[in-house]
C-alpha cells in the first residue's frame, strides 16, 4: 500500500459497490487526501444463479477471488456482506474492520397493490434459515411454499415483479442501502428481529486484509467497537455449531450500553430450537458458547 494509495476489492454487483462506497468514504474521511480505487470482482456464487448455494460450495463462493487478489498483492483489502464470509478465512488474512451496523432485519417485500393468493402462498428464498421460520409464521404458517431464489437485488425483485414469487425476503440493510425503501413498486412488511432471527453478521460490512498492515490499521481506526463484538460473537456461535449455509441457523446479538443480548433459532433432528441469554460486554465468547450448547440441542 502506498501512504497515498489503497486498492479494495468488491463484488461487482450495485449493492456491493454500494457497500464499498460506504466503506471508501470513512476511510477518507479517517485519513483525509487518501486515494482509493476499487477492483471489482464476478465471484463463482455470482456466477451460478441456477443453483441454491448449498448445491455447489456454500459462502466461500463469494470470497476465494478476493482473498487470493489480497495474498497476491494486487489489492489491499476487501469489502464483504458479513453474513457472506465463510467461517474460515484464507491463511494470512483475518476481519481487520467492521463498520457500524444497518439494519439487521429481514423484510418480506411483495408488489404494491398485488393481494396475497388465500391458499398457497409462493415465497422466494434460497436461505434453509429464512425458510424455517417464515413456515411458521404467522399469519403464513401451513400457507407457504419457498422457492428457489438467487441473483442480485435487482434481479430480485424484476423476478417478483414478474409474478413469479407472492414474496420474496431481502435484508432489510441491503434495501436500505440501495434507497429502494422509496420504491413506490413494492410494499415491505419487516419481520421483527427477535422473532425472525438474522443471519449472523447481517446487516455488517466486515472489511478483509493482512493484519498488521498499514490498511489494516486504518481500518482499525473506523471500526464500531459494538458491532465488532456482535460480530465475533455471532460468528463464534456459527463456528460452534460448524454452521455454512445449508444449515437453518440465525443468530443476532444487541448491545446496549454494557449490556448484550444475544438470541438463536435452530432446527436439529425436526425440532426448533430458540435461544436467549443476556450478559455483559466482554462475556460474548462465553455467551456464544452457552448459546451454541442451547441450539445444538
Amino acid at each position: 500500500m502506498n501512504d497515498n494509495r489503497l486498492v479494495i476489492g468488491t463484488r461487482e454487483s450495485v449493492l456491493a459497490l454500494r457497500q464499498t462506497e460506504i466503506a471508501a468514504k470513512k476511510l477518507k474521511e479517517a485519513q483525509p487526501g487518501l486515494e482509493i480505487r476499487f477492483e471489482t470482482f464476478r465471484t463463482v456464487g455470482d456466477r451460478i444463479l441456477e443453483k441454491p448455494l448449498q448445491e455447489f460450495g456454500g459462502k466461500g463462493v463469494f470470497v476465494t477471488e478476493l482473498e487470493q487478489a489480497i495474498l497476491e498483492g494486487r489489492m489491499d483489502l476487501a469489502v464483504h456482506s458479513a453474513k457472506d464470509m465463510p467461517m474460515e478465512l484464507e491463511e494470512g488474512l483475518e476481519i481487520v474492520g467492521v463498520l457500524e451496523r444497518e439494519d439487521p432485519r429481514d423484510v418480506l417485500v411483495t408488489v404494491k397493490g398485488r393481494e396475497m393468493p388465500s391458499d398457497l402462498i409462493r415465497v422466494g428464498t434460497s436461505s434453509p434459515r429464512r425458510k424455517l421460520q417464515i413456515e411458521g409464521m404467522a399469519p403464513f404458517a401451513g400457507r407457504v411454499s419457498c422457492q428457489t431464489l438467487r441473483g442480485n437485488v435487482p434481479t430480485r425483485l424484476k423476478k417478483l415483479e414478474e409474478g413469479r414469487y407472492d414474496g420474496i425476503i431481502l435484508a432489510a440493510a441491503g434495501l436500505k442501502r440501495l434507497g429502494l425503501l422509496d420504491s413506490p413498486k413494492y410494499s415491505f412488511r419487516f419481520l421483527d428481529g427477535g422473532e425472525f432471527i438474522p443471519a449472523g453478521g447481517q446487516g455488517i460490512l466486515a472489511i478483509e486484509g493482512r493484519p498488521g498492515s498499514r490498511a489494516a490499521k486504518l481500518c482499525e481506526a473506523i471500526s464500531h467497537e459494538e458491532s465488532w463484538r456482535c460480530l465475533l460473537a455471532e460468528r463464534e456461535v456459527l463456528r460452534l455449531l460448524e454452521a455454512g449455509c445449508h444449515e437453518p441457523i440465525g443468530v443476532y446479538c444487541q448491545a446496549a450500553g454494557k449490556e448484550l443480548l444475544i438470541q438463536g433459532i435452530s432446527q436439529r433432528g425436526g425440532r426448533v430450537l430458540r435461544a436467549c441469554l443476556k450478559g455483559k460486554m466482554g462475556e460474548e465468547m462465553e455467551l456464544a458458547a452457552r448459546l451454541a450448547a442451547q441450539l445444538y440441542g
